[in-house]
């Protein structure tokens, strides 16, 4: 059995998502403040061993106005009915899935309350909500929705969110919300197994005085293998260290102590009056657990005899090892409840912290192997139903996990603030989008690009335009006036040449990424030969008859025998060469000019006329100039260099220009917009 999904309510940035959970591992992407954390600190309050408890500040924050809208409805008189259906809570919903074929579904039959065979689900409610009967203390002392009232109530609400509000937990039938049964939150709290491997792990550097974080793990274990239901290998090798400690406390009664006895001085030698001498003496116990907490320590061996500390090994290793502990503690706890529960989460927040690359991309693939070894080598083969949630920043944990198991959390550019999680294996399933799943799966896997994490991005042709975009958004930034910085945002440049571009189309538009496709006009002209066959070699755009760019082709839609007409591509206005929260920029003339550049270089030789002596009587003798002048494909790295480093006294070519500072001075653009982008594209 596995949990299948997530539907969460008014959790902080959580307003109202859903999150579907892979069967072993889902990884968590998004940018800074999207709601990542969030998603994990639901469940530790929901699996913690207190009872659950929420803040008004775990309450999104758009539903402030759902308590004033509550308050002015009780004052008006409305029915209770009314008055609670307007109060917010917080509630998450699972749908947790099993095998129809399995004779005992453990406690999960708790929560089973359908009676259709062909029902493998049940969901599974748990809601913070203000306590049956109470509206009227929680409403108490306030009479009217002045400013002032207003004002008291919010100051209040905190206190009185926290003594009115309780947790309760409703299994109820998937297919009928009216088939349900309160169930008691312990049994809950028993069905539901959690760990929690936070992104701060005490691991940092210590220099003064030494910080053995592994060590403590050994005294959880310890802990765990003490337990009556631990297992039998368990139970043997704590009774083996119990039995170590019994001989040692055996001679700490006899000699120890009585040595320690001849330390105490006899009271009578104080002279207080009344005060008898009970003969007093001493009793020194040794616990196993505080030595392990306290006093044990990791060592890694150098070799001849010589044991370093846990802190003076890599930061990176003691990441990993630490993970690896914990998984296995949390393994062994399972195994070690009275009663095992039916379904097991862990959280991983951020495992990439101090891992190179390699160390990052490895763990993600084997995470889930770690665990069926667990099963295999000390379960006697019986799974372990373990769910991993991984959180990341990591672009190499990011683009190494497989595809249909990313999450992407974004963040609406709203005052509310509101997360909306976006799944690629509901994205993607369409038949349609399956070279291009493939296509972005590998180039994702190969290039390790950040998009995920990106507030912006800029697909480019080449070498050169990727060695010298730095300089370009500097140049473009200092023509913006006081408007936006692209230099304070962070971009993705992304090199994917105008052959691929159209692939990328449909993911950017799901990330909801402000993007900008900076390519070449690639003016061919149309040539018959005399045994009738059509060819379309390169020439300057002067006597250019169409485009041979794939990206300018997909992206407009029309094609003639595989190639636009260049004279289509030259009247795009620039709000033609919108696309949702895209725009393709491509070479343009420069003001003032009607000869228009081929190539980026062509074109900064047009916009630097003097710097690169171009010369010629028109127009169009000049772009023929600069044509001739475009360094062969092996000379361009050689090209960007120059002016990327040696040489920066130059203007930037108009295309570049209205890009960048589009690309600049427009936000994210709202989802809504996109969506019906996407609907039209599908269409």
């Amino acid at each position: 059995m596995k949990i299948k999904s997530l539907h969460i309510k008014n959790f902080r940035l959580l307003r109202d998502v859903n999150i579907s959970l892979e069967d072993m591992t889902t990884v968590i992407v998004g940018r800074n403040n999207s709601g990542k954390t969030s998603l994990t600190e639901i469940f530790r309050r929901l699996l913690s061993d207190k009872a659950p408890y929420f803040s008004l500040y775990d309450f999104n924050v758009a539903t402030i106005e759902e308590f004033k809208h509550a308050l002015a409805l009780k004052i008006e008189g409305a029915e209770l009915g009314t008055i609670r259906g307007a109060l917010p809570f917080i509630q998450i919903a699972l749908i947790v899935g099993y095998d129809p074929a399995m004779l005992d579904l453990g406690l999960l039959g708790n929560f089973i309350v359908d009676l259709n065979p062909g029902c493998h689900e049940t969901k599974i409610i748990i809601r913070y909500y203000l306590q049956d009967g109470r509206i009227d203390d929680f409403f108490d002392g306030f009479a009217d929705t002045t400013p002032t009232t207003i004002k008291l109530f919010l100051k209040e609400l905190k206190d009185r969110i926290y003594k009115y509000f309780t947790t309760g937990v409703t299994a109820q039938d998937p297919y009928d919300e009216t088939n349900s049964l309160v169930v008691d939150y312990a049994k809950f709290r028993q069905l539901i197994g959690a760990g929690f491997i936070n992104a701060q792990r005490g691991l940092d550097d210590i220099t003064h005085t030494e910080k053995d974080v592994l060590g403590k793990i050994l005294a959880k274990l310890f802990r765990t293998a003490n337990a009556e239901s631990a297992p039998g290998d368990m139970k043997g090798k704590s009774d083996e260290l119990q039995a170590v400690v019994a001989e040692i406390q055996s001679k700490v009664d006899t000699d120890f102590n009585q040595k320690l006895d001849a330390l105490l001085p006899a009271l009578n030698i104080f002279g207080y009056p009344g005060l008898a001498d009970p003969n007093l003496s001493t009793e020194t116990t040794i616990d196993v657990a505080n030595i392990l907490d306290s006093h044990t320590r990791i060592r890694y061996s150098q070799g001849n005899g010589i044991y370093l500390p846990e802190t003076y090994n890599g930061l990176g290793s003691r990441n990993l090892i630490y993970i690896l502990f914990q998984l296995f503690e949390f393994f062994r706890d399972w195994q070690s409840q009275p009663v095992v529960s039916s379904l097991f989460l862990i959280f991983i927040e951020e495992p990439e912290a101090h891992l190179h690359p390699q160390m990052q991309q490895v763990f993600i693939k084997q995470i889930g192997e770690i665990a069926s070894e667990f099963s295999r080598t000390l379960n006697a083969g019986r799974p372990w139903q373990v769910q991993f949630v991984i959180t990341t920043h990591s672009t190499h944990i990011a683009n190494e996990a497989k595809f249909e198991s990313i999450r992407y959390f974004l963040t609406a550019r709203n005052e509310q603030m509101e997360t909306r999680v976006k799944d690629l294996r509901v994205e993607f399933t369409n038949p349609d989008l399956q070279r291009d799943k493939e296509f972005l799966y590998k180039y994702l896997t190969l290039t390790k690009c950040d998009l995920y994490f990106a507030d912006k991005a800029i697909l480019i042709e080449g070498p050169t335009e990727r060695i010298l975009m730095p300089v370009l958004i500097s140049k473009a930034d200092l023509l913006s006036g006081g408007g936006p910085k692209l230099a304070t945002q962070y971009i993705s440049v992304i090199e994917v040449g105008g052959a691929y571009v159209h692939h990328f189309s449909k993911f950017l538009d799901f990330l909801e990424l402000r993007t900008l496709v900076v390519t070449d006009l690639d003016s061919v002209i149309k040539t018959e030969s005399e045994g009738g066959k059509t060819s379309y070699p390169a020439c300057e755009v002067a006597k250019g008859t169409n485009t041979s760019n794939a990206g300018i082709k997909n992206w407009f839609g029309g094609t003639i025998e595989g190639y636009m007409p260049l004279s289509d591509c030259m009247r795009k206005t620039a709000e033609q060469k919108l696309s949702g929260s895209r725009r393709i920029a491509y070479q343009i003339p420069e003001s003032g000019r009607t000869c228009c550049a081929r190539t980026f270089e062509d074109a900064l030789m047009l916009a630097n006329i003097a710097h690169f002596g171009i010369a010629g009587d028109t127009d169009e003798l000049m772009a023929l100039h600069a044509y001739e002048k475009i360094p062969d494909k092996h000379e361009k790295t050689s090209f960007a260099m120059k002016y990327g480093v040696e040489y920066l006294e130059w203007n930037l070519p108009r295309y570049i220009i209205e890009g960048l500072q589009w690309l600049s001075v427009n936000p994210n653009i709202p989802s809504a917009i996109v969506r019906e982008a996407i609907a039209e594209t599908v269409e």
